[in-house]
């Protein structure tokens, strides 16, 4: 791609979501959702194979439907109330609408079915923003609404997606299709507490972006897009494969990974607000989602290919690929959970 289409783009992607942010008035934050999807649908279809045209087409669709629901939420709370500011949100039609709207942005189940679909069309740098990047826009609108929104509705939320996105995940051979369920478990985690504690569900957010970075630029550094192609990964690279296991680990929950300290407070505080049953629900959930990580780690580390890798090992010849990213992200994504009291402190 053109490097000055490509700067446009990355602006207009960083322009839809800080307009989102900035905005108090429902017709910039729907502009400002619009510009996003605009500015990604090209960045999806770069490469011009029929998987990414059709997942970008899958993309465009279900952002489209999502966007005209806001609208017509926000139209009806401003026909009932007069006004069209985000913070006066008194119609409980509007309001459900507008949640169920959000839930198809961001693959919340059980809206979630265009995710892995289109996920496993795009190439691994596209699929982290599109993981990563595009969720931060509704989950600004989510944390400024939550109050006002149904909590039976957004605990059902939370609980189906945390459940699908384990389930899911059980059976796929892609790796996108299962970062893609990973993604769909973890905003379930992010739901189920953003109406208690807002705080929580911005820290969760940050540590499944760190996590999920790591993932994505890792697979991106070994070429690796399905599971039976990591077992030549330990053959490769070594240090890579461990330290790829270890971040696996985390996007599963385990301590000492920074992936324990999200799960950890969101179960204290839903043990906090008397949802003993609840948090039982997610705990169980997570040790679904756990497996298929497992697996993906034993598939890395404890098998090799029965095959002879053509391929040179990575570490003999100088990689054109930048690897600080990868560097950065792997250590967050690793070695956070000891620095849990002062992200406290700041989120408080």
């Amino acid at each position: 791609m053109n490097p000055y289409v490509l700067t446009i783009l990355l602006s207009s992607l960083g322009l839809g979501t800080t307009l989102t942010f900035a905005s108090s008035h429902w017709l910039l934050a729907w502009m400002g959702l619009e510009i996003n999807t605009l500015a990604i649908t090209p960045l999806m279809a770069q490469h011009h194979h029929p998987r990414a045209v059709e997942a970008t087409t899958k993309y465009f669709l279900t952002q489209a439907t999502a966007a005209a629901m806001i609208l017509f939420a926000s139209t009806t709370n401003a026909w009932v109330t007069g006004e069209w500011s985000i913070n006066d949100m008194s119609s409980p039609a509007a309001n459900t609408m507008f949640m169920a709207a959000l839930a198809l942005k961001i693959g919340l189940a059980p809206m979630h079915f265009w995710m892995p679909e289109v996920l496993q069309g795009l190439d691994l740098l596209t699929g982290l923003i599109l993981s990563t990047w595009q969720k931060l826009a509704p989950f600004a609108l989510i944390v400024q609404t939550a109050q006002t929104i149904d909590p039976l509705l957004l605990t059902m939320l939370g609980v189906t997606s945390t459940l699908v996105g384990g389930w899911g995940g059980l059976n796929q051979t892609q790796l996108r299709k299962i970062l893609a369920y990973s993604s769909i478990a973890h905003m379930g985690w992010m739901i189920i507490v953003v109406q208690y504690a807002p705080q929580l569900t911005l820290i969760a957010l940050g540590t499944y972006i760190v996590m999920t970075s790591a993932a994505f630029l890792t697979l991106k550094m070994s070429l690796t897009t399905k599971v039976n192609t990591l077992a030549t990964t330990w053959s490769k690279s070594p240090v890579l494969a461990s330290t790829t296991a270890l971040a696996l680990l985390s996007l599963g929950g385990l301590p000492p990974l920074t992936g324990f300290l999200p799960k950890w407070m969101i179960l204290q505080e839903l043990t906090k607000q008397d949802l003993p049953i609840i948090a039982t629900a997610m705990a169980l959930a997570a040790l679904i989602s756990l497996y298929f990580y497992l697996r993906l780690c034993y598939a890395m580390t404890l098998t090799i290919s029965p095959n002879t890798t053509n391929s040179t090992t990575p570490w003999r010849v100088q990689t054109t690929q930048t690897s600080i990213p990868l560097a950065l992200s792997i250590v967050a994504a690793l070695g956070l959970l000891p620095m849990t009291p002062t992200i406290l402190m700041l989120a408080t």
